[in-house]
């Protein structure tokens, strides 16, 4: 399969990050676009009142729906990170980050969770996953 038709990517400003979206990534597209947002947003890379591209031109520069774009933009919206004005577009809202830093660390819990899970069916034990964190934690220095 070409690589091109695998992943598409959008660099909408040259201060702000690329979204990058996979056919090959199991989320859907709309999932992927919400989380890349979301996640710039709660970094500090987009910042407070900054424009987000229109539906149609994120859409267009991505090779996706325009629905999908829509969908994450609702999804973004629902949740407080962005406010869309009629006629003038989305913006990011200005967030609470002690609420982002608790919400990613129930969405942290709920991962470890499932990969916690996944290693009791192969018979792995915590202690193996504690030990390929500290691991990370030791790479990442």
């Amino acid at each position: 399969m070409n690589m091109l038709s695998i992943f598409y990517m959008y660099r909408y400003d040259e201060h702000n990050p690329r979204i990058v979206v996979s056919r090959a990534n199991p989320d859907p597209m709309y999932k992927q676009v919400t989380d890349q947002i979301r996640d710039a947003i709660a970094a500090g890379s987009i910042t407070p009142d900054a424009r987000l591209p229109s539906i149609r031109e994120m859409a267009d520069r991505l090779g996706i729906s325009r629905i999908t774009i829509t969908r994450a933009y609702g999804d973004l919206e629902r949740e407080g990170y962005i406010l869309t004005r009629p006629g003038l577009g989305s913006f990011v809202a200005g967030m609470n980050r002690e609420r982002m830093r608790k919400e990613k660390l129930e969405e942290l819990r709920r991962e470890i969770a499932r990969i916690a899970k996944t290693a009791a069916a192969f018979g792995i034990p915590i202690a193996e996953i504690g030990r390929i964190l500290k691991e990370l934690r030791i790479k990442r220095r």
